[in-house]
């Protein structure tokens, strides 16, 4: 039975962390950062699963705005989580408590000192290239695998453009797929700058601007 979508996009609460660190790690954990951060391909998704369940319980649940769509094998059936969106507004900074001593002990566990400087690195570029105008910051978007191409992302993208749209905002991002760059151009995103990162690949910054 095909699948019914059931919520389109809703915000979320504390209690939904689990699911969704459970579906950007099964959409994301074969993106080139990841592969890199975590080379172990038997470990990979389950240290993915913690290091969204770090980014969004630390920072992008109590500063951000993340969103889900729900579907439902049918009427009957409850829904599950199967893409997920973060979201940092103009007004606060959801990353900055991942930076944080009280998260460090978290981050260093996970990641391991051979890539924890590196990753710092690159933390700190994809800040730089961001644009200095307000805007809102697109840290990540993910759907299941099991629901690819049936245009819950391209919904779950659209509502975040569209509360961008209603502030006049541009909306800033970046992936390390040149696989998505494609995707985002779909919505009115433009590559305006790229960055390669030695033995990890190259980072493609996309900016919507403001409609």
């Amino acid at each position: 039975m095909s699948p019914i979508v059931t919520s389109v996009a809703r915000t979320t609460t504390i209690e939904d962390v689990p699911d969704v660190a459970r579906v950007l790690s099964r959409a994301l954990h074969d993106d080139p950062l990841f592969r890199w951060l975590f080379p172990d391909d038997e470990l990979r998704m389950a240290k993915v699963r913690r290091f969204f369940a770090l980014a969004v319980g630390f920072g992008y649940m109590p500063a951000g705005d993340v969103r889900i769509a729900e579907l439902a094998e049918s009427t009957e059936s409850a829904p599950v989580t199967r893409a997920a969106a973060l979201w940092a507004p103009p007004t606060s900074n959801p990353e900055s408590p991942l930076v944080s001593l009280r998260t460090w002990p978290h981050w260093g566990a996970l990641i391991g000192r051979a890539r924890l400087a590196a990753f710092v690195r690159i933390f700190a570029e994809w800040k730089m290239a961001s644009p200095q105008e307000q805007h809102l910051y697109l840290a990540a978007l993910g759907v299941d695998p099991s629901v690819a191409g049936t245009g819950v992302a391209g919904g779950l993208l659209t509502a975040g453009l569209d509360e961008a749209d209603s502030q006049g905002l541009p909306v800033f991002t970046q992936t390390l797929n040149d696989k998505s760059v494609g995707f985002y151009e779909r919505f009115g995103f433009r590559c305006v700058h790229e960055v390669p990162h030695e033995g990890i690949g190259t980072s493609y910054f996309l900016l919507r601007p403001a409609s």
